[in-house]
């Protein structure tokens, strides 16, 4: 009745949410790919010597094609994480801005990619979703029983920034969850049902707002900027490697530079989820376009979630049409909360990068990672998520 598919059919889980559904450390991966695997577990290391391009280069060329036949998702996804990892590495760690990625790390990250169908480079699912693991088995995923899997330099700042939006990826695992039950609920006209799920989702938004608070606890604004945000820059839009970057020994990418957006929080699939369920929509600016580019580079099954949710979701003119007023203000509270989670996306995006002094050019504190001016369309989107607020008391004809 809703339109949407089981959870599982777009790889999401009450419990995670869109963090990945399998324990990333246990997945054992062919011992021809250990070399690899090491070289990039050892990054924090080897990126302090400043010559960790001539490190990586001496990787074996692996042809992963018959791997991502045989293997299974969660091997894929792993090596992918350690992959990318690499590449922002090679780019990134030294100086000046490379105009070639070799072919040790550009064709098997271009044929995981492939398989995947991702971008060959970071992506927040290789930064974040793939990329943790739990201390304690049988706890929960949150802030105290999480740890980073794969870093670039390691320490607490770099970790805390990451596993922040893992335990927020995992408690809005509910909210996904209850999108269903809404969406049904309208549909059968059951105000009750409405109101529960209304009331479950805006008690999610205060708890995902609550863990985006705790964001400073241990992740230094200048550590960010100087020693985590270096690294998760892409080439599409950015000074330093203004043509994008060439892909040696891709057949399909030939000698054409590549231009890739940057890892970015944008790429989590919670806000506009919650936007296509609330019928929120934006208006024409390039931060919007930006956004709806950012589509392409999240998991396959994410993407058509949020395209099912935004296809099936009626909530918004049920709601409207709705005479009763503490619905109606359910409604409000949580197209305000999902506004303070941009607000506070705002606040940090001033802190952490707008009032830095200055970094190289491949770290511009006016441009976003994922390449482009942020500032005044994150305050426009979150103004414009406030102006969908409903009015409390119904009109009434007559």
């Amino acid at each position: 009745m809703t339109g949407l598919k089981p959870l599982d059919h777009y790889d999401i889980s009450r419990e995670r949410g869109f963090l990945c559904r399998h324990n990333a450390d246990e997945v054992v991966l062919p011992a021809y790919l250990k070399p690899a695997v090491e070289a990039a577990m050892d990054l924090p290391h080897t990126m302090v010597t400043g010559r960790v391009r001539a490190l990586l280069e001496r990787l074996p060329v692996i042809d992963l094609d018959q791997f991502c036949k045989d293997a299974s998702d969660e091997q894929i996804r792993k090596a992918f994480v350690h992959y990318t990892f690499m590449i922002q590495a090679y780019v990134w760690d030294e100086p000046d801005a490379p105009k070639s990625l070799p072919e040790c790390l550009a064709r098997p990250g271009w044929q995981l990619a492939h398989a995947l169908d991702q971008k060959a480079l970071l992506t927040y699912s290789t930064y974040v979703l793939d990329n943790w693991a739990k201390i304690d088995k049988d706890g929960p995923v949150d802030l105290s029983n999480v740890y980073m899997i794969q870093p670039f330099l390691s320490g607490q700042d770099e970790a805390w920034f990451v596993l922040v939006h893992v335990a927020i990826e995992a408690r809005a695992g509910d909210m996904l969850a209850t999108i269903p039950e809404l969406i049904e609920a309208c549909a059968l006209n059951d105000a009750k049902g409405v109101k529960i799920a209304l009331a479950r989702l805006a008690e999610g938004w205060d708890a995902v707002n609550a863990i985006f608070d705790r964001m400073p606890e241990r992740c230094d604004p200048y550590i960010y900027f100087n020693r985590v945000r270096p690294y998760i820059h892409g080439w599409k839009d950015n000074p330093a490697l203004a043509g994008g970057l060439v892909y040696e020994g891709v057949p399909e990418a030939g000698d054409t530079p590549q231009a890739f957006r940057g890892q970015t929080g944008s790429q989590s699939s919670i806000v506009p989820t919650m936007d296509a369920l609330l019928s929120i929509s934006h208006a024409d600016d390039p931060l919007r376009h930006y956004l709806e580019e950012l589509h392409a580079y999240r998991p396959v099954g994410h993407r058509r979630f949020i395209e099912d949710v935004r296809a099936a979701s009626h909530v918004r003119d049920w709601v409207s049409a709705c005479d009763e007023a503490g619905i109606r203000q359910l409604y409000n509270d949580n197209v305000e909360k999902l506004a303070r989670f941009r607000t506070r996306h705002l606040e940090y995006a001033a802190t952490y990068i707008n009032k830095q002094a200055g970094g190289a050019p491949g770290n511009d504190t006016e441009v976003g990672t994922g390449g482009t001016p942020f500032m005044k369309y994150l305050k426009k989107h979150r103004d414009e998520a406030e102006a969908h607020l409903l009015s409390v008391a119904p009109e009434r004809a007559g």
